[in-house]
Parts: C-alpha cells; sequence; structure tokens
C-alpha cells in the first residue's frame, strides 16, 4: 500500500480515536466510545495492511443501517438553536455514524482493488 492510502488510514485513526474519547459526557457513552474504537483500530489495520475487505464492510453496512435507523425526520441542523436537543443529537449520532460507513467503504473498495493488483 503506497504511502498516501497508509496516511489516510491513520488521520481517519486519529479522528476516531479523538470521537472515541469526546464521548465520555455522554449518557450512553459506552456504545458510542465502543463505535468509535473500533473504526480507529480498523483504520489502523488498513494502514498496516493487516486487514481483510469483510471486515469495514460488515462495519460499514452496519453503521449504515444505523445511520438509517437513528436519523431524525425531523432534521434541522448540528447546532442547539436548530432544533430540539434530541433532534440535534440524533442527527450528529447518525452522521457520526455516515461518516464511519463511508470511510470503511472506501477501505474495502481499496482492500479489494489491491487484491486485483
Amino acid at each position: 500500500m503506497n504511502l498516501f492510502f497508509k496516511t489516510i488510514g491513520y488521520v481517519f485513526a486519529i479522528l476516531f480515536a479523538v470521537g472515541a474519547i469526546v464521548q465520555f459526557n455522554d449518557p450512553d457513552s459506552f456504545l458510542w466510545i465502543l463505535i468509535y474504537a473500533v473504526a480507529a483500530i480498523i483504520s489502523v489495520l488498513f494502514s498496516l495492511n493487516r486487514l481483510r475487505a469483510v471486515v469495514p464492510l460488515v462495519l460499514g453496512t452496519a453503521c449504515f443501517i444505523g445511520f438509517m435507523y437513528l436519523y431524525p425526520t425531523d432534521f434541522q441542523g448540528f447546532g442547539l438553536e436548530d432544533g430540539p436537543i434530541e433532534t440535534v443529537e440524533l442527527g450528529r449520532e447518525a452522521f457520526g455514524l455516515l461518516i464511519i460507513a463511508l470511510v470503511m467503504f472506501f477501505y474495502t473498495v481499496r482492500l479489494r482493488r489491491m487484491l486485483k493488483i
């Protein structure tokens, strides 16, 4: 794997680790810390080229399903002034899952292309 893709993996590992750390004040923090920590670990494994394509595919699919489940029908924005706090929080959580899903799908595509080379 070339340096560009390794760097992408490490950058997302750091971002997901920070995402896990900032969840400590959340009422359901254990679940979100676990989700972001797993995404960070998978990102490191991607950078180290120690990952099978099925792993990020499964996590990406689960996170995308979670995004569709959590996405509030009356989403108005991410700011506290953009609507009820419950809707704002659900929107933030849903889009966090969407970001993880997109990154995991990127890893899956990259790993599958590497197998064809």
